[in-house]
C-alpha cells in the first residue's frame, strides 16, 4: 500500500500548498513576545493589532486536566511561581523547578505571568486555552502546539483528546468550520500527530516541527513519505539556510514550509528582521513563526 502511495506521487505530484488560506503566513509566536510577555492575552491581542495571520499557543496540562497557554513544562520562568509557591518544587537534575502539571488552575491563576518581563505588564495571568480561543476567534487562524504530550500522558492526561474536545466545543474541530479562525496543529511529537489524525479521525491540518535536520531528512522520497502524515513541516530556520532546496522538495509533494523563529533580537548576518523574513519568503517559504509580527513584509 505505500509502494503505491508513493507511486501515486510521484505520477500525479500534488498541486501545491494549500494548509493555509493564503500565501506568506504571519504568524504571531507566543503572540508578540518581542513587545510583550509570552503566551500572554496581551501578547496575543497585540499579535491581532500587528495583523498577524494566526496566533500560537503552545499547550500545557493543569494538575486538574485544563489546557494552558504556556511554552514550558514549569512555571518558574514565566511567573512568580517561586514567590508565591516555595513549598511546591520538585528537583529536576539538581534544580528546583515548579511543574505545572503540579498545580491547580486555581493555583496557576494566582500568579503574575507579566511582571517578569516588564512591570507594566504586572498582573498580567496566564490564560486558558478556551480564553486564548475566546480573544482570538474570528480575527486571525490558531496554531496551536502539542508541547511535551508524552510527558503528560505518562500522568493519565491525553493533551491530544483535551485539545480535540476544546476544539470541538467552539466549532473549529474541522477544516473550514470557520473560514476566519483556520486552526493548523502543530508538534515536534510525531506520535502526537499520529494519534490526533489516526485515533481521533481528525482532517485539520497537520505541521512536524524540527529542530535539527540532516539533509535526508528532506530528501524527495522522505517528504513523500511525510505527506502521507501530515500537511506541513515546520524546520527551525537554520535549517532552511543551509538547505535552502528542502521548500522545492517540500512543495513539489504538496507539504507546506513553515519556518521559526524570526525575532529582531537574533537575526544572524541579516540587517533587521524584515530583511530576514524576506530572504525566507523569497526563497519560498509559506509561512513564519516571528516574535515580531508588525515586521513581517507585505510587499
Amino acid at each position: 500500500m505505500l509502494v503505491f502511495l508513493l507511486a501515486q506521487l510521484l505520477t500525479h505530484p500534488a498541486e501545491g500548498p494549500t494548509m493555509y488560506p493564503h500565501p506568506r503566513i504571519n504568524i504571531g509566536h507566543r503572540g508578540a513576545c518581542a513587545y510583550a510577555p509570552e503566551h500572554t492575552l496581551a501578547s496575543y491581542r497585540l499579535a491581532l493589532e500587528m495583523k498577524a495571520d494566526f496566533v500560537e499557543p503552545d499547550l500545557q496540562v493543569t494538575k486538574d486536566g485544563i489546557l494552558i497557554c504556556m511554552h514550558d513544562t514549569t512555571l518558574d520562568r514565566t511567573t512568580n511561581a517561586k514567590q508565591v509557591f516555595p513549598d511546591r518544587s520538585r528537583d529536576v537534575n539538581g534544580k528546583k523547578r515548579w511543574i505545572i502539571s503540579d498545580f491547580t488552575l486555581a493555583e496557576i491563576k494566582t500568579l503574575d505571568a507579566g511582571s517578569w518581563f516588564d512591570k507594566k505588564f504586572a498582573g498580567e495571568k496566564v490564560p486558558t486555552l478556551q480564553e486564548m480561543i475566546d480573544a482570538v476567534k474570528g480575527k486571525a487562524g490558531i496554531i496551536p502546539e502539542t508541547k511535551s504530550p508524552e510527558a503528560y500522558e505518562k500522568s493519565g492526561l491525553s493533551m491530544e483528546k483535551l485539545l480535540m474536545e476544546l476544539l470541538k466545543k467552539n466549532g473549529l474541530d474541522r477544516r473550514g468550520a470557520d473560514p476566519k479562525t483556520p486552526v493548523v496543529i502543530q508538534s515536534f511529537s510525531l506520535p502526537s500527530l499520529r494519534k490526533i489524525k489516526k485515533d481521533m479521525g481528525c482532517e485539520l491540518p497537520l505541521l512536524f516541527l524540527y529542530e535539527r535536520a540532516g539533509k535526508e531528512t528532506f530528501s524527495l522520497e522522505n517528504c513523500q513519505k511525510l505527506k502521507l502524515e501530515v500537511d506541513g513541516i515546520g524546520p527551525a530556520k537554520n535549517i532552511v539556510l543551509a538547505q535552502p532546496d528542502l521548500v522545492k522538495n517540500a512543495h513539489q509533494v504538496g507539504l507546506t514550509v513553515t519556518i521559526y523563529t524570526c525575532r529582531s533580537k537574533n537575526v544572524g548576518s541579516f540587517p533587521d528582521v524584515k530583511t530576514e523574513m524576506k530572504h525566507f519568503l523569497d526563497l519560498g517559504v509559506d509561512a513564519i513563526f516571528t516574535d515580531n509580527p508588525d515586521q513581517f513584509p507585505r510587499w
